[in-house]
């Protein structure tokens, strides 16, 4: 590729209409100020297009637009032209011809090939024997498709040169730079090489964790010294708490501490109290197996697998894969394959059947004109249109066409012929709805069933109006709970998406076939022998859905009649059917060394499922229900001191602070707002308050305090007391947003408790779906009259309910031993027969291996 200035040091461009330098100045003197050259923080895409797969190997080429350097496909310029009056684009083509034959028949020897110029993600092989390739690029200015060809240093105004080498020069916006990541910047704690580590035999189990002061259960911290479980500051990483893992530096002055739940063979989250920042930790494996993590053998190889498990597998991955098999490819509409990016393959089978469901199909590809018609100015940032771009490049058939005859006849000729369809690249796609996820935008591989569940969640939250295609997969489940002392019972209901199933391996039918396998991979390991083929446990269906319907335990069970902690247990039951039911089989475990584990099950899951019996039946008679009593919040001693030091006297903020944020430019009466709310915690407190509130409308209106009597009347308010009116006071909803909550939740469970925080934050907790109603958040916000709003209810959840009967149309399988490594391929039962998407080969299935799926996607029979 050539760098920056390379291409305009080359001769003038051949074939272009010769002009005067005059003459091509002046054509674009009206356009000069829309011409931009990219900034560091630009992302210029010359790849793909923002509403097709179209690219510089396309026919028609690339349009890279010089002002918003977006990229559009022949078919979409004009669109973007319309609605933006951008007149000046390049267009960017890279042609493939037939290589010239030396005079003995065979090709030229191989030199380097100066015609090559864009820096393109591509799959065309640069070093065929048979072809060569040469780029071409040349402004065009919009409505009269005039062509300037380039380059064309000479008569381009220096301007215009210096945008489209800059243009040309510029790297892929999805390119990881190798020694540029921040991974890379974080420094290495001078603690790391000499930490002490305390030999008080602390094992870490690989869930389960509470903080050791407080019994928080998310935002934890694992101190690397003494293995102490703590919660982090509330405002740290987005997430509550009350600082128990700070409050034990300064007690102890143990320095490291690794965040639970961000722990991976690749690394972990690791924070210095002594350096106060984020660092890295070279001896981090070390460190975690002290306390039993075992972070290094969570996988061994490149894809996850050590050797044995290579070996353990090989017929797994057969089986699956439908290796050894000729199959027939399948091209056009429905039959595109999606490329692997590199560990994609969770995201490319859930999105095959994700559009394998005519209601999403109608939602995204049956509104394209309207919803490209109506994108915003950055198409490439909008979650429906690249829904939407996404399902046409699968859907369309444009991007899965078959090689034509003659070539087919050339390619046997020369025995070369390999039937494979290209495919589409999910890289926009990908790099959208995976953006701000630590995980799902890493490179690493993942788990299907949460990358299915945070696509719901983005459905959801970008509805296309009243269409919510999501939907049908919404359920309600009945969880009966019964106190197992008084045998009273409570009956809830909350929304799901999707069934786990457990294995049952207890049921297992071939336990002899089993035990044998074992006995005989242990000796083989002792004797270093190659290892038996791999054994599955053959699991009735039947087993796994008895299981499902059992009670089970509940942990921490708060009886409302006895006023106290007791034994409960829970079964679960379907107050309502989907449309279309995702069973997830729970194949997927750690073992005690962190390791992650997986059941090798085969279960004969069956083609047509009928659950009509686990149909929700509510309270039964001569069932007595428990009291309706909210278990009593426990709120440590310093975490109660810290929420009633924030009820401060307006006149005793902390001015400093409230200088340190405004010398960072926000208004200086939002600033004192930010300190007092925040209880004079000091100005990086005060900063996350401003980040949350900072676009409501009296953001920057001056403190005022409704109500306001003394820290003695406020703090009686928070603690349970019930306010003159119905508005919350403004402390109140701080305390809650404080905890990670949104502002309109904490004002609707306010105004549905009478401005209690205790039953607030149960309100909370027990309307998981409010956050979906943002009409009726509205309504309430908008309503002046306190009674109406408190005595109000929230629509109920949708969902749409029918019979349990239902018929299997997709499966998602997963080879290797954890979700972390290993590879998913998807089969689709489309026009009567089952279709396996490997990636981007897209095959006839002859042997779809159904009893090995990980997720199963069932529609319902219209009874």
């Amino acid at each position: 590729m050539q760098r920056r200035g390379a291409l305009f040091s080359m001769p003038g461009g051949s074939g272009s209409r010769k002009m005067a330098a005059g003459d091509i100045g002046e054509l674009l003197v009206p356009h000069m100020p829309t011409i931009r050259v990219p900034r560091s923080g630009d992302r210029v895409y010359k790849n793909e297009c923002a509403f097709s797969y179209d690219s510089p190997n396309s026919e028609g080429g690339l349009y890279v637009c010089m002002n918003t350097f977006l990229a559009f496909g022949r078919e979409h310029v004009e669109r973007h032209f319309r609605k933006t009056g951008q007149s000046v684009y390049m267009h960017l083509k890279r042609h493939m011809r037939e290589k010239v034959r030396g005079a003995s028949g065979g090709a030229l020897p191989k030199r380097r090939n100066s015609k090559i110029f864009l820096d393109l993600d591509t799959d065309d092989d640069l070093n065929s024997d048979d072809y060569e390739y040469e780029d071409e690029a040349k402004l065009v200015i919009f409505p009269d498709h005039y062509e300037i060809a380039l380059p064309n240093i000479e008569e381009l105004p220096a301007l215009v040169t210096i945008a489209c080498d800059a243009v040309l020069s510029s790297k892929s916006p999805y390119r990881k730079q190798d020694s540029d990541t921040w991974e890379s910047e974080l420094p290495v704690s001078k603690y790391a090489n000499d930490l002490t580590q305390l030999d008080n035999g602390v094992r870490i189990p690989p869930s389960g964790w509470k903080c050791a002061r407080c019994d928080l259960r998310e935002n934890l911290w694992l101190n690397l010294t003494d293995g102490s479980v703590l919660c982090g500051k509330w405002f740290f990483d987005s997430s509550g708490g009350n600082g128990h893992a700070l409050e034990h530096y300064r007690d102890m002055g143990y320095p490291l501490a690794v965040k639970l739940g961000t722990i991976t063979p690749d690394g972990a989250d690791v924070y210095s109290f002594q350096e106060e920042e984020p660092v890295l930790d070279p001896h981090l494996a070390k460190h975690l197996a002290h306390f039993g993590i075992d972070m290094l053998h969570m996988h061994g190889t490149e894809n996850g697998l050590r050797d044995n498990d290579m070996k353990l597998r090989v017929s797994e991955w057969e089986v699956i894969q439908e290796s050894g098999t000729k199959l027939k490819p399948m091209y056009g509409p429905g039959y595109t394959g999606l490329k692997n990016l590199g560990n994609s393959c969770y995201l490319s089978s859930v999105m095959q059947a994700i559009f394998s469901i005519p209601e999403f199909q109608r939602a995204y590809v049956g509104n394209l004109p309207r919803i490209f018609d109506y994108s915003p100015l950055d198409p490439t940032q909008d979650f429906n249109t690249q829904m939407t771009k996404l399902g046409h490049g699968l859907l369309s058939g444009q991007y899965s066409k078959p090689p034509v005859k003659s070539e087919l006849i050339e390619q046997v000729m020369k025995e070369e012929y390999k039937p494979q369809q290209n495919g589409i690249s999910p890289r926009m796609f990908k790099a959208f709805v995976s953006k701000s996820h630590p995980e799902f935008s890493s490179n690493r591989q993942q788990d299907a069933q949460e990358f299915f569940l945070h696509l719901v969640n983005l459905v959801e939250r970008n509805r296309i109006g009243s269409e919510n295609p999501s939907d049908v997969f919404r359920f309600l489940v009945e969880e009966r709970i019964q106190c197992c002392q008084t045998r009273k019972v409570r009956y809830t209901e909350r929304v799901d998406y999707l069934m786990q199933l457990p294995v049952a391996m207890e049921a297992a039918t071939n336990k002899d076939e089993l035990i044998a396998y074992e006995l005989t991979r242990r000796e083989a390991e002792a004797n270093r022998r190659p290892l038996p083929e791999l054994v599955h446990a053959k699991i009735p269906f039947s087993a796994c859905l008895q299981a499902f319907s059992e009670p089970e335990n509940v942990d921490d069970f708060w009886s409302s009649a006895l006023q106290a902690k007791s034994a409960g247990v829970k079964t679960s039951r379907f107050a309502s059917f989907p449309e279309y039911l995702v069973v997830q089989i729970k194949k997927f475990t750690f073992g005690l060394d962190w390791v992650p584990k997986k059941f090798d099950v085969s279960i004969d899951m069956p083609d047509l499922l009928d659950i009509n019996h686990l149909r929700a039946r509510g309270l039964q008679p001569g069932e007595e229900e428990l009291p309706d009593i909210s278990p009593p919040i426990v709120i440590p001693e310093d975490s109660k001191d810290r929420l009633m030091n924030q009820l401060i006297d307006p006149s005793d903020i902390d001015e400093s602070s409230v200088m340190q944020l405004a010398e960072m430019g926000f208004p200086l009466e939002a600033c004192r707002k930010a300190v007092y709310f925040t209880g004079n915690m000091g100005a990086e407190v005060a900063f996350n308050w401003i980040i949350v509130h900072m676009e409501e409308p009296d953001f920057a209106e001056p403190l005022t305090m409704p109500g306001y009597g003394g820290a003695a009347s406020a703090g009686a308010s928070v603690f349970g007391a019930t306010a003159l009116d119905n508005q919350p006071p403004e402390e109140i909803i701080a305390i809650i947003t404080s905890m990670g909550f949104q502002r309109n939740q904490a004002v609707q469970a306010l105004k549905a408790t009478n401005n209690n925080l205790e039953r607030a934050l149960d309100w909370i907790f027990s309307h998981p779906e409010f956050e979906e109603d943002s009409d009726f958040v509205i309504e309430l916000e908008n309503n002046a009259n306190a009674n109406i709003i408190s005595e109000a209810k929230p629509e109920g959840p949708r969902v749409k309910d029918g019979s349990g009967m239902y018929e299997l149309f997709a499966f998602i399988s997963h080879m290797g031993t954890s979700t972390m490594s290993g590879h998913y391929v998807c089969h689709i039962k489309k026009e009567g027969r089952w279709v396996i998407y490997n990636d981007h080969k897209v095959c006839a299935s002859e042997r779809p291996p159904k009893d090995l799926g990980y997720m199963y996607f069932y529609r319902r029979i219209p009874s």
